[in-house]
């Protein structure tokens, strides 16, 4: 792997300006962070934070007022470099009369790959995305999440070093954000970089490496998602169950060092593991339901 940065921003500023030319708003201020070779990055912020701009100057679709931007070592005027990246808008604008095997095909033309390897790479992509059974459907018939789905098939036809992914696990149920979390791993497992944009911090909080936050376009906190998180001004102790016996002694042992006991409870697993969980349960045991006792 590389050591140089595949995005590299330094003092980035972009000031929207009116009719007349005069500074309206300062959506980016002063922004500097690099992204480096194979790591999922996540970029946050509420709205109007900067986010959305800091993605099209990347991308090439608006100018800097100032600062400089280098991606895959190239300036985002370069648009060769395009060839090398996949971006998922937040919204995809696909073409709804064409079906999946059709929307890819034509992308896969205006990337200049030969029929065999749009033919294939049609069929793994479609595989992989979990739209086999609706591969022949038009696009107009795709729900939000389906919808999603082969927009990132269209992001990856070309097979890109880069992939930006602007929040791509919203419309999903937890089925579907659950996809599309290990399709986003299996993107890093390839070696990939990511960066994605996400108001879901429970998704970015699993699968990203690194993240920065902005605030009002500047930036506010970057690091490693462990580190930030991490308390230092509490310790957790997890154990198998304990009996009344064991825990009083244990308490006891803290007395006597001091230590104060805040709280001594049951790990509480989240709803979403739950769900997840009562559907792989019901697909290996289809037969199973729950019964209320007074019934």
């Amino acid at each position: 792997m590389s050591n140089e940065p595949v995005i590299s921003i330094r003092n980035l500023s972009k000031i929207y300006r009116d009719f007349w030319g005069r500074a309206k708003v300062q959506a980016v201020k002063s922004l500097s962070l690099d992204v480096q070779q194979g790591e999922v990055f996540g970029l946050l912020g509420p709205n109007g934070s900067g986010k959305t701009t800091t993605v099209k100057m990347l991308l090439g679709l608006l100018f800097p007022t100032d600062g400089e931007i280098t991606v895959l070592g190239e300036p985002p005027t370069n648009v060769e470099k395009n060839e090398r990246i996949g971006y998922l808008p937040e919204e995809s604008y696909l073409y709804k009369f064409l079906n999946a095997e059709e929307t890819l095909d034509f992308y896969g033309k205006l990337f200049k790959m030969p029929a065999d390897v749009r033919k294939e790479r049609t069929r793994q992509l479609i595989k992989d995305v979990g739209l086999e059974h609706a591969r022949k459907r038009q696009l107009r018939e795709y729900s939000k999440g389906m919808t999603r789905r082969i927009g990132l098939a269209q992001a990856l036809i070309n097979d890109p070093e880069l992939v930006v992914l602007d929040e791509p696990t919203s419309g999903f149920d937890p089925m579907g954000r659950d996809d599309m979390k290990k399709m986003i791993a299996k993107l890093k497992d390839q070696g990939k970089t990511v960066v994605m944009c996400s108001h879901l911090l429970g998704d970015v909080q699993e699968i990203c490496d690194r993240i920065a936050i902005l605030y009002s376009g500047e930036l506010k906190v970057m690091g490693s998602v462990d580190e930030l998180l991490q308390s230092t001004e509490q310790t957790q102790i997890v154990t198998p169950e304990l009996d009344e016996e064991t825990l009083a002694e244990v308490k006891e042992v803290l007395a006597r060092r001091g230590v104060d006991v805040n709280r001594v409870e049951t790990p509480q697993a989240t709803l979403e593991d739950l769900f997840l969980q009562t559907v792989k349960e019901s697909r290996e045991r289809p037969g199973r339901r729950h019964v209320p006792e007074n019934n």
